[in-house]
């Protein structure tokens, strides 16, 4: 799916999706990865095969080492949940968290750049590269 912005001032937004892929500013980007305005941190994470059981506490943290505000996790074509163990320190460092499908977590995440808000978009693929 194609996304579009009129005003991006400079910063990382989401153009487009797939299953195993993101466009950020019309470039491809294959593979789980940490979006932000202004970075991207990839590799980042294991696949997803079928639950986030793979997901560690370490995978969070280096999302949260970027100190953004909000941090949206898109999880695929469908939405799954974490180990709610895993998400104790972002509760205890106040980072607010969502857990979306892919298409979901895209068009959040550009509407919070838009916004101006510190956040970070963590991509969790089904499929490999």
């Amino acid at each position: 799916m194609k996304l579009h912005q009129d005003n991006n001032d400079n910063a990382n937004v989401v153009t487009g999706y797939g299953d195993d892929h993101i466009m950020v500013n019309k470039l491809r980007h294959d593979g789980n990865l940490i979006l932000t305005a202004d970075s991207i941190h990839a590799p980042w994470a294991p696949l997803v095969r079928g639950d986030l059981v793979a997901l560690s506490a370490e995978d969070l943290a280096a999302v949260a080492a970027l100190r953004p505000e909000i941090i949206i996790v898109g999880t695929g074509r469908r939405q799954r949940f974490p180990a709610p163990v895993l998400l104790r320190p972002l509760i205890e460092a106040r980072i607010g968290f969502e857990f979306m499908d892919l298409a979901a977590a895209c068009r959040t995440y550009n509407i919070l750049v838009a916004e101006g808000r510190a956040v970070a978009l963590a991509l969790l693929f089904e499929s490999a590269p």
